[in-house]
């Protein structure tokens, strides 16, 4: 049966209608970034750029480093945008845009987040990086989907007693990030842990301007949270969609954090753009 036009959305050029890319446009390794700024950073390293577009704030190039081909792609902010880009990557490569048809071969990406992050254990500083095991779904996006085969449910139970989690929030989701791209990006310097993904910045992740949040403590009770060894060592908004959805689809992902605050002592990189910088270098060398 073939995918509806509602549901499979093309440009009149035949791309695919957020990103407006056709499948010829992209590598099967994947860079994402939240700001569109940012993907020139990443592709000012390379040898040569083939291919670039941009529609909104989803900016996509594709060239060569080190003779590896390579797509960096911007996804803007938060777990709804990340809906947008891994459903439509997912379709590029594993749906027959002329027959709509999903194909019989399915491909599997390599998808790499490089982003900024806030820190919640004081060992962490600012200007290191960490590397995501698991995502900590708080945000509700991934319960649109069938998840039940890739959650875990052991560490979610245990976040929801320690937290005292409120019932009128959506239930904690826990997913673990692809252990193949772990191993490669993983190194004494760089720090591992559970990466929290709010659906905001402010009230979501805690931060109070004007507006009173529902729960005062849940940083702190963050902080502590302790499963086994496994701790939350940051907080962002886009990893647990993207873990969420790669391992839905068959693809691998993994995310790489520039630490640009420690939420628990309060403190603030200096020079954020340095961190970002070293740790897109650290990136594109790990790749290749």
């Amino acid at each position: 049966m073939s995918i509806k036009e509602s549901e499979l959305i093309l440009n009149p050029d035949g791309s695919i209608y957020h990103l407006n890319l056709k499948p010829q446009n992209i590598s099967n390794t994947i860079i994402l970034v939240g700001d569109q700024d940012r993907v020139e950073k990443v592709t000012s390293h390379f040898d040569s750029i083939e291919f670039e577009t941009q529609k909104r704030e989803f900016k996509t190039q594709t060239g060569l480093y080190k003779g590896k081909r390579i797509t960096v792609i911007s996804t803007g902010i938060g777990p709804d945008n990340i809906d947008i880009v891994l459903n439509e990557l997912d379709a590029l490569v594993n749906i027959d845009f002329k027959t709509r048809q999903i194909k019989d071969k399915l491909t599997s990406l390599d998808i790499i987040r490089i982003g900024t992050s806030g820190a919640l254990q004081d060992h962490i500083p600012v200007d290191s990086f960490i590397v995501s095991t698991h995502g900590l779904d708080i945000n509700g996006m991934l319960h649109s989907y069938k998840i039940d085969a890739i959650r875990n449910t052991d560490i979610e139970e245990a976040f929801v007693q320690q937290t005292n989690w409120h019932p009128n929030k959506a239930y904690p989701i826990v997913i673990k990030g692809s252990l193949k791209l772990e191993k490669t990006f993983e190194s004494e310097k760089v720090h591992k842990g559970l990466t929290a993904t709010a659906g905001g910045f402010y009230g979501p992740q805690g931060r109070v301007l004007r507006l009173a949040i529902q729960d005062e403590e849940l940083n702190s009770k963050m902080d502590n949270f302790n499963f086994n060894g496994v701790k939350i060592a940051n907080f962002e908004m886009e990893t647990s969609a993207i873990f969420g959805l790669a391992k839905l689809m068959g693809h691998e992902a993994i995310s790489l954090n520039a630490v640009i605050a420690n939420r628990v002592l309060g403190t603030f990189s200096k020079n954020p753009g340095t961190v970002i910088k070293n740790l897109i270098i650290y990136t594109l060398n790990k790749i290749t």
